[in-house]
């Protein structure tokens, strides 16, 4: 690997400009694009504290071999730019968003004589209009067929047509009133592309218009007394509105969006778009990509949006119109560059929002829970296959000399709120996939704000447990099966890799337990912020590769311990909160205190309970559950009860 220090550009050769940078590598192959408002001193920040950079970044320094830029007037000149060459380039160091799936699109043979409609995936033609993309590929064929009835334009393929036209005889969509048979001659070219642009504007989302239009051919029918024409027009405005009613409605208004939500991890970004035209779900998409460095939300978003909405040829037409309006969860990084840019391409204004409320808040939160489950999703896959798996148990194995690969991984957790209710977590792992049934939790003795001694205490009662289980202490044969139950003991297995959640301090209190113990079992640690694995003994961190098999396994690992952990101390929390709260109250014993806790289980719940529902708890009157609300009242700041119905209210303004 070259050293950045050969190829850093000369003091005052690099200008105080907006620009496009771009490094390369020695066989002249660019490896990352970026941009800057100052270009010296964004190079600069490259060049003087190398060590001091991400991992990814610093892997990206020393791979190049030379550095270029060019100068632009403007940074909305330099956004333009630098879309153009991550296109043409490809840099392997820039984020990348692909699809998570295949989508549908319905796409209109514009370029011929008599267009057709059809549904497809994959690469797009020239000549074609295209729309979309869709969720599913059945609900766009049905919209299709549907839109057939009202505007029989063509749909059948060029071998179908050309067959029909030989024949002189129209295929069955002609006998059946889903097509006007142009083959035949029983429409000409003219009236044809009519039909095929209503159901482009329709796909387009300019349903109103078509439903005015065809009302007012139907009134016009029926005061010329031509009943059947107005008849037909009825039944096929019923159909029309019935296929847009289809849709989702989200905005009341009819407004015009994009609404953008992003989930990442360290590891990885899943981005998802939902398409809102005349206030209805037009269609939606999801992205995911491997995270490059540290980049933050609205970074994340700034790259993503310009990938979006820069290559208006390559993209469908529902996406060609940029929205006057896009919905975000954070401002993007150079919002005033972005919004100039968008509103060049768009020719009127475009607005970026970040909603507080209403119906824009909650479709923002629905394509943020999707694109989590688009991350969930795309996650379990990798997981789930086994060629991958495998890959990842060898790194691991390599990355901290292993003898063996860990086909066992337990992983251990602390939670607590300033060290009350401190509990832990050990979560398992075979073959690199989760093992629930074997899942434990531990409540600890010491109840202090201290990771460390937490971390000790949970691994001496873990392995304390497995020489207990395996008779060694006693001098027993090594028992791993339960003699009078037949099921494998709950600590009889030995894992082939310790994984605690921390760095050194973490990692040393481990390996103090295990050497206390006279254990020699590999352990590591996994640091949250920049996902550095620690081993003992060692005064720096193992560094596995932003994209390495091995280190997704780890972190999702860790990630689940950390998620048991939690589920766990907020149960303890719920019940220590409602059994306080339940011994303020006068009149109410332990038999009773005890029948609300099974009843209710938490806080939350017997807050939102009203009087007759206490009521309904066995050895509770109608006065008793009457003070047991009014309690719940008074220890609520701002909260109050409803005399007509006996609920706790809660009487803080909505933020």
């Amino acid at each position: 690997m070259a050293n950045p220090a050969t190829y850093r550009p000369k003091p005052g050769e690099i200008p105080q400009t907006p620009g496009v940078y771009r490094f390369s590598d020695e066989q002249g192959r660019v490896i990352y694009v970026g941009k800057a408002v100052n270009l010296r001193s964004r190079l600069n920040s490259y060049f003087s504290s190398v060590g001091s950079l991400h991992s990814r970044t610093q892997t990206m320094l020393r791979t190049a071999a030379r550095v270029e830029w060019t100068t632009v007037r403007n940074e909305v000149e330099a956004l333009q730019l630098e879309f153009t060459w991550i296109k043409q380039f490809q840099p392997r160091f820039n984020i990348k968003y692909r699809d998570d799936k295949s989508y549908p699109w319905a796409a209109v043979t514009w370029s011929q004589e008599y267009p057709r409609v059809f549904v497809g995936r994959g690469v797009k033609r020239k000549g074609n209009r295209y729309f979309g993309p869709y969720a599913q590929a059945w609900a766009i064929r049905e919209t299709i067929d549907s839109l057939l009835g009202v505007f029989p334009m063509r749909s059948c393929t060029d071998g179908t047509f050309r067959d029909a036209e030989r024949a002189g005889r129209p295929c069955l969509l002609g006998h059946i009133g889903k097509c006007d048979a142009p083959c035949v001659g029983k429409i000409n070219a003219q009236d044809h592309r009519a039909l095929v642009s209503n159901v482009c504007d329709f796909l387009a989302g300019r349903t109103s218009t078509l439903a005015k239009t065809l009302e007012a051919e139907m009134q016009d029918a029926s005061q010329a007394l031509e009943f059947e024409r107005a008849a037909t027009l009825r039944d096929k405005l019923a159909a029309l509105v019935s296929v847009s009613e289809r849709n989702a409605v989200v905005f009341d208004d009819g407004t015009d969006a994009d609404v953008v939500a992003i989930a990442d991890d360290p590891l990885e970004v899943a981005v998802t778009v939902f398409h809102v035209r005349a206030g209805r779900v037009r269609g939606q998409r999801s992205w995911v990509a491997d995270r490059q460095d540290d980049t933050d939300l609205a970074g994340l978003l700034e790259t993503f949006l310009i990938q979006l909405y820069a290559d208006l040829e390559a993209e469908t037409e529902l996406t060609d119109a940029i929205p006057p309006l896009i919905l975000v969860p954070q401002l993007p990084k150079s919002k005033a560059v972005l919004t100039e840019l968008l509103s060049q391409q768009r020719g009127t204004q475009v607005a970026f929002r970040v909603p507080q409320r209403g119906d824009k808040r909650a479709i923002l939160e629905m394509v943020a829970k999707n694109a989590s489950e688009v991350l969930a999703l795309h996650k379990m896959r990798r997981a789930s296959d086994l060629s991958t798996r495998s890959r990842a148990l060898d790194e691991i194995k390599a990355a901290l000399n292993l003898a063996d690969a860990p086909l066992r991984i337990e992983c251990f957790d602390i939670s607590h709120l300033q060290g009350s209710d401190v509990v832990a977590s050990m979560v398992v792992f075979e073959d690199g996939l989760s093992k629930k049934s074997q899942y434990r939790r531990f409540v600890l003795k010491q109840q202090e704000s201290n990771d460390v001694a937490a971390i000790h205490e949970v691994i001496l009662r873990r392995f304390t447990r497995l020489l207990e289980d395996q008779g060694v202490g006693a001098g027993q044969e090594r028992l791993l099966i339960d003699p009078t139950t037949g099921a494998p003991l709950k600590f009889a297995y030995a894992p082939q890799l310790v994984v605690v959640d921390g760095g050194a301090p973490q990692v040393s209190a481990a390996q103090a337990a295990l050497t206390k113990l006279g254990l020699d079992i590999p352990l590591c640690g996994l640091a949250k912020r920049l996902e550095e694995v620690w081993v003992p003994g060692e005064e720096f961190p193992v560094i596995f590769s932003r994209s390495s098999e091995g280190l997704f396994l780890l972190q999702r690992v860790r990630d689940e311990a950390h998620r048991f952990a939690i589920t766990h101390h907020r149960s303890r929390r719920s019940k220590t909160m409602l059994e306080s709260v339940l011994d303020q109250v006068s009149g109410l014993g332990e038999v009773r205190r005890k029948a609300l806790l099974k009843h209710f289980s938490s806080v939350k719940k017997l807050r939102q309970a009203s009087v007759d529902d206490v009521a309904q708890v066995p050895g509770i009157g109608a006065q008793l559950a009457a003070t047991i609300v009014s309690a719940l009242a008074e220890s609520t700041p701002g909260s109050a009860i409803n005399m007509a119905t006996g609920e706790v209210i809660d009487a803080q303004p909505d933020s």
